[in-house]
């Protein structure tokens, strides 16, 4: 079945909120089980996948900074947010039957492996499903630039994020039914019009480092599995069109 993936290796950007399902705060584990499904599927095609999942269901550091928290503190906190995530990511992929592992960019060997580039390269091309957590184990840094990272260190093909919605609007699809989609895009104009994919430090490293990505809904079940064999509807950015 390899032959069917467009992709040899994708890192998977999943938000926190993403993980809530139709619940107002933490995890919903029939979502997390769905997710896992989905993974176990498209990891069948032959991909090689890794995931950074945020933390935004359980605590989000700008908004505790903006309640007057300490900025670094706060995003501290985000960061072993995104811990918890991974693992309860990580237990219902290992129930599926996903060899998985969970690594951290803060370093805590009794809950999960420490990152180190090498090991998780060997993990990947292991067959495994890596999980990073931590973000990139500094404050004022989001899980956009972290998993913008670890694509290009991971020299992933390309960068998948999985949102509420089938692309790139202009605006908000929910509140204004004449908004705009895009089908492609290049880094440049998603910097130049604000269009808010992922914060500007994401996308510049990705336009440097020319990682194409791929935006689009994680909330149907199967299009994980489009999303590798290249026929999601997304919206796919790229260097100039």
């Amino acid at each position: 079945m390899s032959g069917e993936a467009k992709y040899k290796r994708i890192l998977l950007k999943l938000s926190g909120e993403a993980l809530m399902g139709d619940d107002d705060y933490g995890i919903n584990m029939t979502t997390a089980h769905r997710f896992a499904d989905d993974i176990k599927e498209a990891v069948s095609l032959g991909v090689e996948l890794a995931i950074v999942v945020g933390g935004g269901n359980i605590f989000r550091g700008m908004q505790g900074a903006a309640k007057g928290m300490d900025r670094a503190n706060a995003d501290y906190m985000g960061m072993l947010a995104t811990v918890m995530n991974g693992l309860a990511l990580a237990g219902v992929l290992k129930q599926a039957g996903v060899d998985t592992v969970v690594m951290s960019a803060i370093p805590m060997p009794t809950v999960c492996e420490s990152y180190v580039r090498n090991h998780a390269l060997d993990h990947l091309s292991n067959g495994r499903v890596v999980i990073f957590t931590g973000g990139t184990g500094n404050p004022f840094f989001t899980t956009d630039t972290a998993s913008t990272l670890r694509a290009i260190e991971m020299n992933c093909d390309c960068l998948a994020k999985g949102t509420q919605v089938d692309g790139v609007y202009s605006a908000d699809p929910k509140n204004n039914p004449d908004a705009k989609r895009y089908e492609n895009l290049d880094y440049d104009t998603i910097l130049s019009e604000d269009l808010k994919i992922m914060d500007g430090a994401a996308i510049a490293l990705a336009r440097d480092n020319n990682l194409p990505l791929v935006i689009f809904s994680i909330h149907e079940p199967g299009n994980l599995q489009n999303m590798v064999r290249g026929t999601v509807r997304a919206t796919y950015v790229k260097d100039k069109l």
